[in-house]
């Protein structure tokens, strides 16, 4: 009886199916009162479906889930806050227009109007326990992202949760950002609750965690305590056999300077500022890294370059790898066709997988034939060298899927980062702008991604690399510019600087402080 009562959550015998694919296969997870559980996996091993059982997303096939040692049926996430169970997922789902307060009280049941002051009164006692630092009369569309993330997870507290699931908390957060929250954590946890953690961050894991749970391939492996364990067995844990956590930093003498960025300046539809005076330079033979925090700019930046984008201001030079003459030819305002027609040999890997880089219902052989199509000579369409493109790619990435004629919208979203890779990447660029590109893929892909990008540096490739995860751009990267509020807050060699530093670069420009409606 004893071991009901100390354990807040008891799943058992989980089974999860979505026709032919088993996300959770006979899965057993155990959460203790008052202890911070991360949740490990590769993506696809089943850990966020499995967190949707909890939450009242999905409902089990098979098996039994047990609050506080009674089984009970989580048919809805308003069953799931009946039991005292609540998550915050990754993309926040709050209403723009509304206050703090009033996002926290939507949805509650009671009368029909609120009284404001009470419930700013009770929101701001309820931050003041665990440590937040929220304004409840302040709208959504004034606050910066990790404000957002404070008000999702007092909503989940304000509704009574015991046990909160927090999917990914740290992926749009400073490292001064992810401190403040881990403090607030570790609060709550000494107020008893029983908190899990969706994450592939490792080193956060070690830092936060009691104990780890893996998931691998919709199986639960096991759980181990954070004090008894390191990165190395984690990842062998989570893969499946030993994988080295080094990022390699090849040293290459720079080249040339590839691309050229002079005050550029866009605004969105609103007539925000979105890029402001923006200059800097691209080498051949490096990795630019470019950090920020989400909505910074970077979107707007590397989609302006590409010719996707409208600017308002400023120039975009390019100079070619064969051009001994040193003469940079103007490229804003081009469209890709236009950018492709003039010889300019530059590659783009957008954020928006199958939105801008890919046709869903296309296979690889058509989705690779896309960049070349056009140029192609007579009526009749050579399938031939783009298939065998496509196959080489397959068995280079290790991309899963059961053929190049298989149609891309059907595979995983790390698989389809891949197939967008490869093909970027076979049109032998000299300039290779990539957003976010290890997003969604597990730590092997990872790691063959981030190889790839050195290939390319070592082939004197001008490489602009936006990525979320600081300790991965200041591990591969040759120098990292820092974005903020649209524009560049500094660019630094990432050996000469900590990860803090970088941090407050990205929520703080010195000396440029003016209204982007300028």
């Amino acid at each position: 009886m004893k071991e009901q009562v100390d354990y807040a959550i008891k799943m058992r015998d989980i089974k999860k199916t979505f026709g032919k694919v088993v996300a959770n296969n006979h899965v057993n997870l155990e959460l203790k009162k008052g202890e911070i559980l991360a949740l490990l996996g590769e993506n696809g091993s089943g850990k966020t479906t499995l967190m949707n059982m909890l939450s009242g997303i999905y409902f089990p096939d098979h098996g039994e889930i047990y609050v506080h040692g009674q089984s009970v049926k989580i048919l809805s996430p308003r069953d799931a806050f009946q039991v005292g169970i609540g998550m915050v997922h990754q993309h926040f789902k709050l209403v723009d227009v509304f206050t703090a307060a009033e996002n926290i009280a939507l949805g509650l049941d009671g009368k029909v109007t609120v009284n404001r002051k009470e419930v700013n009164q009770s929101v701001r006692e309820l931050a003041t326990k665990y440590g937040f630092d929220i304004d409840p009369t302040k709208k959504v569309y004034q606050m910066a992202v990790s404000e957002k993330q404070t008000v999702e997870i007092l909503k989940v507290l304000y509704r009574g949760a015991d046990v909160l699931i927090l999917d990914e908390p740290t992926a749009v957060l400073t490292p001064q950002e992810t401190e403040k929250l881990f403090a607030v954590l570790k609060n709550m946890k000494k107020a008893g609750k029983s908190i899990i953690i969706i994450t592939h961050k490792l080193h956060e894991v070690l830092s936060i965690s009691d104990r780890v749970a893996i998931l691998r391939k919709g199986e639960y492996i096991g759980a181990v305590n954070t004090k008894e364990t390191n990165q190395d067995q984690l990842t062998e844990m989570m893969v499946g056999h030993p994988i080295s956590l080094e990022i390699e930093r090849p040293k290459v003498k720079r080249g040339p300077e590839r691309i050229s960025v002079v005050d550029l300046t866009c605004k969105n539809q609103d007539g925000i500022k979105v890029l402001n005076n923006v200059s800097f330079s691209a080498y051949g033979g490096e990795i630019l890294g470019v950090a920020g925090i989400a909505g910074s700019g970077q979107k707007e930046l590397c989609e302006t370059i590409a010719g996707l984008y409208p600017a308002i201001g400023g120039a975009v030079l390019y100079k070619d790898k064969n051009n001994k003459d040193n003469i940079k030819e103007e490229i804003l305002g081009l469209n890709p066709d236009e950018i492709s027609r003039k010889g300019i040999s530059m590659a783009f890997v957008p954020e928006d997988r199958l939105g801008m880089g890919l046709i869903a219902n296309m296979d690889m052989t058509d989705n690779i034939m896309l960049r070349s199509y056009k140029k192609r000579k007579g009526i009749f369409v050579d399938r031939k060298k783009p298939k065998e493109l496509a196959k080489k790619i397959i068995s280079e990435l290790e991309i899963a899927t059961p053929g190049a004629d298989t149609p891309v919208g059907r595979l995983s979203g790390g698989n389809v980062q891949k197939v967008l890779l490869g093909r970027e990447i076979a049109s032998a660029p000299s300039v290779l702008i990539v957003a976010y590109p290890v997003r969604g893929l597990d730590i092997n892909s990872s790691y063959r991604i981030y190889d790839l990008l050195n290939e390319q540096k070592k082939k004197g490739v001008a490489v602009i690399f936006i990525g979320e995860d600081l300790d991965v751009l200041m591990e591969v990267s040759d120098r990292v510019m820092v974005m903020c509020g649209g524009k560049i807050s500094g660019i630094v060699d990432p050996k000469e600087v900590t990860k803090e530093d970088i941090g407050l670069m990205m929520i703080h420009v010195d000396g440029q402080e003016e209204d982007r409606h300028e």
